[in-house]
């Protein structure tokens, strides 16, 4: 995977959807737009952190590469170079899938 041309600013992580398999459910193929957002993807960058009351940064608790669990409708949609990406803050992400 290349490296994507933004960087995350404050706690915000840039994650990439992980697709999911179509499925065809009794023979109907569901179409793209009647889809659910997929909630799970993974970290592609970090933000510079948040910083506590005296100044200090507070380590995020995933790393790049990572598979999350983000929040439904939490983030903002970015789409480059054809890839769409979703920048969330770091509370917006429910969890590591191990």
């Amino acid at each position: 995977m290349s490296k994507p041309k933004i960087t995350p600013l404050g706690d915000r992580v840039l994650v990439k959807h992980v697709d999911e398999d179509e499925q065809v459910k009794g023979g109907i193929i569901i179409p793209d737009s009647a889809k659910e957002k997929p909630q799970e993807a993974e970290v592609v960058a970090l933000g510079t952190g948040k910083k506590d009351e005296d100044g200090q940064a507070i380590p995020f608790q995933v790393k790049k590469g990572d598979k999350v669990l983000i929040s439904k409708y939490g983030g903002t949609e970015v789409k480059l170079d054809d890839v769409e990406y979703q920048l969330v803050r770091e509370d917006d992400i429910l969890g590591v899938i191990a």
